[in-house]
């Protein structure tokens, strides 16, 4: 709701590979371009008489693989329908700037920003156009993977206190002192991490995960604990180890199975038939979009009828010594 024409502070969203943060993060944005529309009479400026309403309150543009201060401006144009290859970086700068303002955008999301390698002119060049594009009147939300250690904020430094990154203004190099302190541009960084199986409550979020996915299953034989029953929150998490898009692709690959084969519900030897593949055409590996996903374990054999507990969370404790129960 800011009016001044100063610099909005921005958000980074950090996590691992297939963690849902681009869902996370749409999600959020969706929530807030719901709210923002419903305080639209009190705090927004009604469109131009005359004119179709084209608002955007939230945009969302993937950094391109091999960046450019010309390509990420082009990306943004996309997502607005306005790109034009022949324009210069200065009218595109002025046509982004345009954009943004004509469609009342609030908030501008960057996907995949690891992709910018700092050791690269180009991409430095990118980030430095990135920064800028914060006192544009827009909220600007970048997600990446490992992005502490891509060298993105190796321009800035991170407040012990508040953990707010912050970066100096362009042609700074006193940025610590404390008067560029109190203009710097500054980034909060979420970490998004996979769910933990250590403690009860880490558990009880992990299933209750799982009893989302289960409700919106439509399997025929689809039966109340069929993800969250007996060891099977065990075994999908050996298979995931986790990490939200994984779980995502194994039940949505099991679910296919189940019925491709019409066993038309999910289970531990259905599920074995599964391989989870991360591969994309659209994924940068080298900027780490791209998961390692456990080796998956067969399920264990049926004893004298009955399937043994599992036990690959159980603490060991010390080696039991011989003569010992």
């Amino acid at each position: 709701m800011k009016r001044k024409p100063t610099t909005r502070p921005g958000l980074m969203i950090n996590g691992g590979r297939n963690q849902g943060k681009t869902e996370t993060a749409a999600e959020a944005a969706a929530a807030f371009e719901d709210l923002w529309l419903g305080l639209d009479e009190f705090v927004d400026a009604p469109e131009l008489p005359g004119a179709r309403d084209l608002r955007a309150t939230v945009a969302y543009v993937q950094t391109p693989v091999t960046a450019t201060p010309k390509s990420t401006c082009q990306a943004i144009l996309d997502f607005f329908g306005t790109s034009d290859p022949n324009l210069t970086l200065t009218q595109l700068v002025r046509q982004v700037r345009a954009s943004l303002r004509d469609h009342r955008t609030r908030v501008l999301i960057l996907d995949d920003i690891t992709r910018l390698r700092m050791h690269r002119k180009d991409d430095q060049d990118t980030l430095d156009l990135i920064r800028a594009l914060m006192s544009m009147r827009v909220t600007l939300v970048l997600i990446g993977v490992g992005i502490p250690d891509s060298g993105l904020l190796s321009g800035g430094w991170q407040d012990p206190e508040t953990g707010q990154w912050q970066f100096p203004e362009p042609g700074r190099e006193d940025f610590k002192d404390e008067a560029s302190t109190q203009t710097a541009r500054r980034f909060d960084l979420v970490d998004l991490r996979p769910f933990s199986y250590d403690t009860a409550d880490d558990i009880a979020d992990f299933v209750d995960h799982l009893a989302g996915l289960e409700d919106e299953l439509r399997l025929f034989n689809a039966r109340e604990g069929m993800l969250t029953g007996g060891d099977m929150p065990e075994y999908i998490y050996r298979r995931t180890g986790g990490v939200v898009g994984l779980i995502e692709r194994l039940i949505e690959d099991g679910a296919s199975l189940a019925m491709d084969t019409g066993i038309e519900e999910i289970t531990e030897e259905l599920l074995d038939r599964v391989v989870i593949r991360t591969q994309h055409p659209k994924r940068d590996r080298a900027a780490g979009e791209e998961g390692e996903v456990p080796p998956a374990l067969p399920s264990k054999k049926v004893v004298q009828g009955r399937r043994p507990r599992n036990t690959v969370f159980d603490d060991k404790g010390v080696p039991l010594t011989a003569g010992r129960r």
